[in-house]
């Protein structure tokens, strides 16, 4: 990964949704869209691509999933951090 990229762990938590897995779901699709490079996991999902984009996606997934629930999205950002290999 170049310096001018970062990553992100994300952990979204929708409290008491209508559907749960639909609420993440969105949010993984809107990351792909946006152009991230995006791992998703069990318990989170590592993104990684421009700051700028990473940033914005961020943001609008949060408004996403707050728009349906109350939510809590916890980011873990670095520009170091070893991205998972490529399936």
């Amino acid at each position: 990964m170049s310096l001018s990229n970062i990553s992100a762990q994300v952990s979204l938590y929708p409290l008491r949704p209508e559907h749960l897995n639909s609420t993440i779901n969105d949010a993984i699709s809107l990351w792909q869209q946006r152009g991230l490079s995006v791992w998703p996991g069990a318990m989170s999902t590592i993104i990684a691509g421009d700051p700028q984009v990473v940033w914005d996606a961020l943001r609008d997934a949060l408004a996403l999933a707050t728009d349906r629930c109350e939510t809590v999205m916890v980011v873990t950002l670095s520009n170091a951090c070893p991205l998972p290999a490529s399936s």
